[in-house]
């Protein structure tokens, strides 16, 4: 039977260990389509499943990887054939089912999405969940009230990470102007903040300085935030945005907790706009990929790495250190 290489993590005298594994399809998980991976990505989340309580993966061993895209090689389902390119995110891969950090995987149908004319296996993963999740949160912006034609302020939170770097360019993309994002720190990573084309660049102690950060409102700057960090960021920026906007929140890399008082809704009516990119409908997927095969393909101005799955592992010291930027896709096939 034939073996594969596969990135694989063990629960090993209560610690957590991932190497590169030697496997069979028995290892897979169960499906109806199976897939020559040929690209996968790098996501937060994907550095979580191979730490200790990191939330992710829920029994061991696992394969992780949120992301892939690749070939078919057989299909029990109907929807594909042998040859048709596709692309999986979301959903349980990576968690409770066997991931795209390997060189085959073996998926529900349900789960699976041809690949649209324009795009190639390489370029969905330099996308990924991280742009898809970007996506999401666009739209459910725009269904708020952000349009273009009001050139409102936007504030983009982690800029520099997967989800802020895509969604920077799509907005740029589909014509706002007056595009801000949040640094951290700005001489870390000004060259990469700076390089997207925005507006400017705000310190989180610029907009809400820490003698005031526990005021219930404060100045009035933004129309909409896109944030992707969660945590104290997320509960000091909410005090900062404008009569009837709104924030989206898809991520918690600062923290869980999220605290703030009834004002900002009851006398602002600000709208916090939840987003959930892994048990998104299916059936409005292929619509959003679509976008990104056209008046959203921004991938000439992406910026992306791409490792082989050997050096997987330096990638996710760098998203836990919080050094890294962009994004990182794994070549697989």
């Amino acid at each position: 039977m034939k073996r594969f290489k596969a990135l694989v993590v063990r629960e090993s005298n209560d610690e957590i260990i991932h190497n590169i594994e030697e496997i069979g399809f028995e290892n897979l998980g169960q499906g109806d389509v199976v897939i020559k991976v040929e690209y996968s990505s790098v996501n937060y989340k994907d550095m979580l499943a191979v730490r200790k309580n990191g939330g992710v993966i829920r029994s061991y061993p696992m394969i992780p990887g949120i992301d892939l895209a690749g070939e078919v090689v057989s299909s029990k389902s109907p929807k594909f054939k042998s040859g048709d390119k596709v692309l999986v995110t979301g959903f349980e891969i990576g968690m409770t089912h066997t991931g795209g950090y390997s060189e085959f995987a073996c998926v529900p149908a349900e789960w699976v999405v041809k690949i649209p004319e324009g795009l190639t296996t390489k370029e969905v993963m330099m996308i990924g969940t991280a742009g898809f999740t970007s996506a999401i949160s666009i739209m459910a912006l725009e269904k708020s009230g952000m349009c273009v034609e009001n050139q409102p302020e936007i504030l983009v939170t982690g800029a520099s990470g997967g989800v802020g770097s895509v969604a920077t360019q799509i907005l740029l993309k589909s014509g706002y102007k007056n595009i801000s994002v949040l640094s951290k720190e700005r001489s870390k990573k000004s060259e990469f903040l700076n390089g997207l084309g925005v507006k400017k660049v705000y310190t989180l102690e610029e907009i809400s300085p820490e003698e005031k950060k526990n005021k219930p409102l404060g100045k009035q700057q933004f129309h909409y935030i896109l944030d992707t960090v969660g945590g104290d960021v997320a509960s000091r920026l909410l005090a900062h945005i404008h009569y009837g906007g709104s924030m989206s929140m898809c991520g918690n890399a600062g923290g869980i907790k999220f605290q703030t008082t009834v004002l900002p809704f009851i006398l602002r009516g600000v709208n916090i706009l939840g987003i959930d990119s892994v048990n998104y409908p299916i059936e409005k997927r292929e619509c959003i990929w679509n976008r990104f095969a056209n008046e959203w393909n921004v991938l000439d101005k992406l910026n992306y790495q791409e490792v082989e799955l050997d050096n997987i592992s330096k990638v996710f010291q760098s998203l836990q250190e919080g050094s890294h930027t962009g994004r990182t896709i794994v070549k697989l096939g």
